[in-house]
């Protein structure tokens, strides 16, 4: 072997060590948010797996280290549109994206504001802070995952990691006005199960999160 050839092993056994260890404090983060995007902790491990391989094949162009973490996120999220794409394409009949069931219509446009601004509320001094104090991660998760699809992907873009609207609808490949729709719709839901939430808690009961339109809880 060269002393060039050498040379470029060395280069090349010195950026996987920096991109393993850039890498590991993140992966945690990765699947979390694939499992939220996914979820099927299975289906999440793909995602993750895939994503990290595209990252190492694309490392070459990324020219700051800096900007690591953002890029192997956007990473993450293109692997999971790719996939859910191809799924998508399987399927011999669909849903429109943004129909959501006859039931689920009133839940879409729930207003958490409104509901606790209710008369008798106001008596509470600071309904929205008591609240929200609660509820817990677990909560928003569970309410997160029971969203339909179509508007579980764009809250966890926007809401839960920071995309702007325009940045989701690249992503998407849909107009901006589709994501502020179905961010809209997904918000109301999202209301609607943390309202639940609560007030299944003020009666001692667990959460029961259902999938709006079916009764059934996500897996």
């Amino acid at each position: 072997m060269t002393a060039g050839e050498n040379n470029q092993r060395r280069q090349r056994e010195a950026l996987r060590r920096r991109f393993e260890e850039e890498l590991e404090g993140l992966l945690d983060r990765l699947y979390g948010t694939a499992l939220r995007l996914t979820r099927d902790p299975d289906d999440a491990e793909d995602v993750v797996a895939e994503a990290v391989a595209r990252a190492w094949e694309k490392l070459p162009e990324l020219r700051d280290w800096a900007r690591f973490e953002g890029w192997l996120f956007r990473i993450l999220n293109n692997t999971f549109v790719s996939l859910w794409r191809r799924r998508r394409c399987r399927q011999d009949r669909e849903t429109p994206w943004d129909a959501l069931p006859a039931d689920a219509e009133d839940a879409a446009s729930f207003s958490l504001f409104r509901k606790l601004h209710q008369p008798f509320l106001l008596w509470w001094g600071t309904p929205e802070e008591q609240f929200v104090e609660g509820l817990d991660h677990a909560d928003l998760a569970r309410a997160v995952d029971a969203l339909p699809d179509t508007y579980r992907v764009v809250v966890v873009l926007v809401e839960l990691q920071g995309y702007t609207y325009e940045e989701a609808a690249a992503l998407l490949a849909v107009p901006v006005g589709t994501v502020r729709s179905r961010l809209s719709r997904g918000r109301g839901l999202l209301q609607k199960a943390l309202w639940d939430y609560g007030r299944q808690a003020e009666h001692g009961e667990p959460p029961h999160p259902t999938r709006p339109g079916t009764g059934e809880e996500p897996q």
